[in-house]
């Protein structure tokens, strides 16, 4: 099955029922750029993933990275797995996962990556990990910062907010784990510094 066919049907199915319930607030959608890049989000529930795709419209096709686990749900993980969700086995070196990462950029295509690796209930404070500054960097691709509001209202737009594109500044070599760290610091100061006066 057409991995693109089967991640438009998906929208075009699920986007009038979840937008009624949950109309997506997106603000900075001229800020997503042409070609490759790397949206980056905070995470804080479920439906976060589908909050961003929807805020990033159909104009992309924004693929996510997802723990392992989501693929192991009846039915639901093989119908995500095929309209092009990466799956990463956490607890492993994902070399597969990262591959197809790598390859999706390099298509010009988006990547939807939560640094936080986990949900993040409020009040709590979790290291971004450097997995997106080493995507971008490799591919030469920009970092997307979006917040995503961790108030979730029923039947009114909850808001998420696109910043500007971040370039990380590696030419010619591959980042070192201290330069990864930096990016993914500044990255992650980014993002909640989009949410500042949302809750």
């Amino acid at each position: 099955m057409n991995m693109k066919f089967l991640y438009h049907a998906l929208y075009r199915i699920v986007w009038p029922f979840f937008s009624l319930a949950h109309p997506v607030g997106a603000r900075g959608r001229d800020n997503i750029p042409e070609g490759g890049a790397v949206i980056c989000a905070n995470h804080s529930a479920l439906c976060d993933p589908i909050l961003v795709c929807f805020a990033c419209t159909l104009r992309w096709m924004v693929r996510p990275m997802a723990k392992i686990e989501l693929s192991r749900v009846p039915v639901l993980g093989w119908l995500l797995g095929k309209a092009g969700v990466i799956y990463v086995d956490r607890g492993h070196a994902d070399v597969h996962a990262v591959k197809e990462a790598l390859k999706w950029l390099k298509e010009g295509q988006k990547l939807l990556v939560f640094p936080e690796g986990t949900r993040v209930r409020e009040g709590e404070v979790v290291e971004g990990k450097s997995g997106a500054a080493l995507f971008a960097t490799r591919t030469g691709t920009p970092l997307i910062p979006v917040y995503v509001s961790r108030k979730k209202y029923w039947f009114r737009p909850s808001p998420v907010v696109i910043g500007e594109p971040i370039y990380p500044k590696i030419a010619g070599r591959k980042a070192t784990a201290e330069e990864l760290e930096q990016i993914t610091e500044q990255l992650m100061a980014e993002i909640y510094r989009l949410g500042e006066g949302l809750e």
